[in-house]
């Protein structure tokens, strides 16, 4: 089951941040990477964000996360994350996919580390293309991919 979260709630937010941490944790490791910024996220910027957050539940237990924001028909993905025993199960798609067939959109957008090629592979199975690619200053190579809304007409 896919349900909003209230993320400015403390035990909420605090629910998101631990699967960051797990989540990211292991992404540090696969991209080989020992400074990865997602991992200094705070509760209280959890807390603090526009972003919409949205759940994957599973047993009544936080399977994964996506966070998101939607402005002007730009659909943005600032994370995807599925907490580790979740790991393998489809949870990552099924996120992604309820985003993508939810929300009215003209083009969606997310950005990932050049080896992360799981990350990468689930993109591109959801139909989105690489458009860009970039160092910036923390020295973790990323790239971007965006998909185009399917139009009706």
């Amino acid at each position: 089951m896919i349900k909003k979260l209230e993320h400015s709630a403390r035990q909420v937010a605090e629910g998101i941040f631990t699967i960051f941490q797990t989540s990211y944790a292991i992404e540090a490791d696969l991209i080989g990477c020992d400074d990865f910024p997602p991992l200094a996220r705070s509760i209280k910027n959890i807390q603090d964000s526009p972003s919409l957050f949205l759940a994957a539940v599973v047993n009544n237990c936080l399977a994964g996360v996506i966070e998101i924001e939607l402005q002007d028909k730009q659909l943005d993905v600032h994370s995807l994350t599925v907490a580790p025993r979740f790991f393998k199960q489809g949870i990552a798609s099924e996120l992604l996919s309820h985003v993508l067939t939810t929300f009215d959109y003209q083009q969606a957008q997310v950005e990932t580390a050049t080896a992360n090629r799981p990350a990468i592979s689930l993109y591109k199975k959801h139909g989105f293309v690489e458009f860009n690619r970039w160092t910036p200053a923390h020295g973790i190579e990323k790239l971007a991919l965006h998909k185009q809304c399917e139009s009706l007409y």
